[in-house]
């Protein structure tokens, strides 16, 4: 009697382990088959673009670092932070308060770049029609980034290795022209405004004088002796207007929504309180009101006399000054060796690539070949094809 174990087939070995082995089988089988054509194949591309790369001409690099201007409270400033509220205002005008970024900005500015351009005749150099074209030039061959360290790195590409360095170390220097013209530019403006308003300021309060004498101040007036009450109320309301002054000009750089403009407007609001308290509380005397309030008045214009007085000799201060400071740590110098083409890595990247496209070429080319020897495989194939078909026919 036959054994009925004995026609179990032995199913020990799972079946998508079976496919998984013939389909790895099979993707080697069809690697070894080309093998010439997958190593043969790189090694003529890698050594195609590493002929192409002696054709290229090569590019040399040249660096500058510097060290911008530093942040650094000055006597001026010094000044300006013992003015109180309107010292606020002008010193958010003056001084240096640019960060690195803000440098990288003005190099890459057209005001720099146009210099450079007419400087160094860029247009015909880089061919271009359009200074449009002539900038965007000048960009793409320029990188400057910021270091931690707080220095500047300028880096300039060129075939010539002497006008990278000429071209690197002028971007310096037209930056510090810049910076020199803004900050005369500047203390100019904030001098004329001064200017202006201490003249105005100094008219109201000639009038203001010439209407306190004119009351005939007299022994029993000076009696109840005012002048500590009024001078503290005309000082309140000298601060207010400056302070308001000072809001109208941080809506023109800040967000109503910044922590310094709230402060500023908690400020606003703490002196105003305080006035109307002051002013409650100011003794009123009969006979007295029309010396008190011209009086009041004298003191107020006084005390924005003496405030702009102060700022306007400030900015005639910044506007002798020859401005932000640049210093040089190390100036381009004419590179000894080219930048690119790197031609190793060109011909190794091109290999690799090569190598990537030829393999991927392998397997769909062998996978098409088991695609027809199989039926139903062959007559999917068979609808792609009669579909690409159709396409291109609509298509033309």
């Amino acid at each position: 009697m036959n054994n009925p174990i004995s026609t179990v087939t032995d199913i020990s070995t799972p079946p998508t382990e079976v496919e998984d082995e013939i389909s790895l089988l099979d993707l080697l089988q069809t690697i070894f088959d080309n093998l010439r054509l997958l190593i043969l194949g790189p090694l003529v591309v890698g050594l195609a673009a590493l002929g192409i790369s002696f054709t290229v001409p090569p590019t040399f690099t040249a660096t500058v670092k510097f060290l911008p201007p530093q942040q650094q409270q000055s006597a001026a400033a010094s000044m300006l932070a013992s003015l109180g509220g309107l010292g606020g205002l002008a010193g958010a005008a003056a001084g240096i308060k640019s960060p690195a970024d803000q440098y990288l900005v003005f190099m890459k500015s057209n005001s720099v770049q146009d210099v450079l351009i007419e400087r160094f005749k860029l247009q015909d150099r880089y061919q271009s029609k359009f200074k449009t074209d002539t900038r965007l030039a000048l960009t793409g061959s320029t990188r400057a980034t910021s270091g931690k360290d707080g220095l500047i790195t300028v880096e300039v590409d060129d075939k010539d290795p002497q006008f990278a360095a000429d071209l690197a170390n002028a971007h310096v220097d037209e930056l510090q022209k810049l910076l020199a013209r803004l900050a005369v530019t500047e203390a100019q403006q904030r001098r004329a405004f001064f200017e202006k308003q201490l003249l105005q300021v100094k008219e109201k309060m000639i009038a203001a004088e010439q209407a306190l004498r004119a009351t005939g101040i007299s022994g029993s007036v000076l009696k109840s002796n005012p002048t500590s009450a009024v001078a503290a109320v005309a000082g309140l309301k000298a601060q207010v207007t400056v302070q308001e002054v000072k809001l109208g000009a941080m809506r023109g750089y800040l967000a109503e929504s910044a922590p310094d403009f709230k402060l500023a407007l908690n400020e606003l609001a703490n002196l105003r309180a305080q006035l109307a308290k002051q002013e409650k509380d100011e003794p009123a005397t009969a006979g007295q009101g029309d010396y008190v309030s011209k009086y009041r008045e004298f003191k107020y214009q006084e005390t924005l006399f003496e405030l702009f007085a102060k700022q306007f000799e400030v900015a005639k201060i910044d506007e002798s000054r020859e401005g932000a400071v640049i210093q040089v740590l190390d100036a381009a110098q004419p590179p000894e060796r080219k930048a690119k083409p790197k031609k190793a890595l060109i011909a190794i990247i091109a290999t690799l690539a090569a190598g990537f496209a030829l393999l991927l070429f392998v397997f769909i080319r062998q996978a098409l070949r088991n695609a027809t020897q199989d039926p139903e495989s062959a007559q999917k194939l068979g609808k792609l094809k009669a579909s690409w078909s159709k396409a291109l026919g609509k298509a033309s």
